[in-house]
């Protein structure tokens, strides 16, 4: 187990003379984005406060806003033809507006809103499969795509 003793001031100037040959501001990202891996023991960061939290709760109650409006006063009549790709493309809205703030409520760390953003994603896709499946034969009676 024993060996040559070795030289620790030479292993360690040599150590050094690596670290001074790296940039100021240490390892750069592969990629524009990219983050470090946090070191072990790290603490997660803290929640958006401020204007980022503000923007993101803003996405928010804009999706549950629109996801009222679609599901609970849609005012125009939607069986079949063009009203009712009308309402499905409203109803894919709701998803849409529910995915955009869930991303950015995840991204800023807000719980609440990242939960109530899924929920907004829920309510769209649940409205898109009402339409979906009252037109196929998962109904007694389907309704048609198509007026007339």
């Amino acid at each position: 187990m024993t060996g040559p003793p070795r030289d620790w001031d030479k292993e360690l100037a040599a150590i050094d003379k690596v670290i001074a040959k790296q940039p100021a501001g240490g390892p750069q990202p592969a990629q524009r984005g990219a983050a470090l891996p946090a070191p072990r023991g790290a603490a997660a960061p803290a929640p958006a406060s401020g204007r980022s939290a503000l923007t993101a709760w803003v996405r928010v109650l804009l999706g549950v806003s629109v996801a009222a409006g679609v599901g609970l006063a849609w005012p125009y009549a939607h069986r079949c033809g063009i009203p009712l790709y009308g309402y499905l493309a409203a109803a894919g809205g709701v998803a849409l507006a529910g995915i955009w703030s869930a991303v950015t409520s995840w991204r800023r760390r807000l719980g609440l809103a990242h939960l109530i953003s899924l929920l907004v994603i829920l309510c769209g896709a649940a409205l898109v499969a009402k339409v979906v499946l009252d037109r196929t034969d998962y109904a007694r009676h389907p309704l048609t795509w198509r007026c007339g």
